[in-house]
């Protein structure tokens, strides 16, 4: 283009990519009024108008109103600030449509009718404070006389969901099953059961209490990261950094109930970490076969979801864990053969 040269509409309109008649439309409206008008009147444009002309269409293809292109071509304000503003509307109208697709989806998948569509609405549109309310309702009813420290229920708790502000579908889908579950009267007797029939018998009970949840979420998870550590750097059981591990985790275990740390001891915890998998195996088959309250329909479920929405990953799946190689850690030498 010659910056001096003029263009009738028509070239005007192709050059910038509108038609003759929104050329004509933004003309009439004053947001980019011609350069000149020849001798028959007719409209002519230099490269600056057709630049404008280019930007209208641009910031028209992003849904920006004329009244705030003018006020830019106007000099009422910048082209960042303009973008800026218009960004934060595009990113609202995102999360908007991404939370409409997942209730769209969870109506879908579920064959849900008018109410629960309603409900279903009302539950992406929560704040913060009323998602907050939700869970220390279940919470509180779960834990209601539940024969159990209370420590061990604020622990329970304390894995709640914090649902961000630009969700994925995923977790808006994982918030709408959650919120809908834990409002529900049988899903919470049914955790409830769950935590009573698995937490209340005599042999679980020590579970419960503070000294043990401190060690299993305190000190005995940092070792056990540690001792893990050395598994996946292919170390021996038997190497000096998975012995110092291994150690310093039988120490903190056997002190819950003042028992020394003998040879004697650890083949016992030894031969009692090798029979894990088979337990867990039993349990799995037990539970597949129950039709009662199982952790994976109630607070696995629970803790699942949360994980999802938050955006971590679940609890450590327990057939994962090396657990030959962890028994073989903490046997004494004395077990050992040559």
């Amino acid at each position: 283009m010659n910056e001096h040269e003029l263009y009738l509409i028509g070239d005007a309109a192709r050059r910038s990519g509108l038609s003759v008649s929104a050329v004509r439309f933004y003309a009439d409206t004053g947001l980019v009024a011609p350069t000149h008008l020849n001798g028959a009147g007719r409209r002519m444009y230099d490269i600056d108008a057709i630049a404008r002309l280019e930007l209208v269409r641009t910031l028209r293809e992003l849904d920006t109103e004329l009244h705030e292109i003018r006020r830019l071509l106007d000099g009422g304000t910048t082209l960042h600030e303009l973008l800026t503003t218009h960004l934060r509307i595009v990113e609202d109208q995102a999360r908007t449509l991404s939370a409409r697709r997942a209730v769209l989806r969870a109506l879908i998948s579920q064959g849900a009718t008018t109410a629960q569509a309603d409900l279903m609405h009302k539950l992406v549109s929560m704040t913060d404070e009323e998602r907050e309310e939700v869970i220390d309702e279940f919470w509180n009813d779960v834990g209601r006389d539940l024969d159990v420290p209370a420590s061990f229920v604020d622990r329970l708790r304390a894995m709640r969901p914090v649902l961000p502000a630009d969700p994925t579908p995923a977790q808006l889908e994982a918030w709408i099953e959650l919120a809908d579950l834990v409002r529900k009267p049988a899903f919470r007797a049914s955790v409830r059961a769950y935590l009573e029939d698995t937490y209340t018998a005599p042999e679980t009970r020590a579970i419960t209490t503070e000294p043990f949840q401190d060690f299993m979420h305190g000190r005995g998870a940092a070792v056990m990261e540690d001792l893990l550590a050395a598994h996946r750097a292919g170390q021996s059981p038997r190497s000096p950094w998975a012995q110092e591990a291994v150690t310093r985790f039988l120490e903190a275990a056997t002190a819950l109930s003042d028992t020394p740390l003998t040879p004697e001891v650890r083949d016992r915890l030894a031969s009692a970490y090798e029979q894990v998998p088979d337990i867990l195996r039993q349990v799995a088959a037990e539970d597949a076969a129950s039709a009662g309250p199982v952790y994976d329909t109630t607070h696995g479920r629970y803790v699942s979801l949360v994980a999802v929405i938050n955006g971590t990953t679940a609890e450590e799946v327990h057939d994962s864990l090396p657990y030959a190689w962890i028994a073989d850690a903490m046997r004494s030498g004395e077990t050992l053969h040559p």
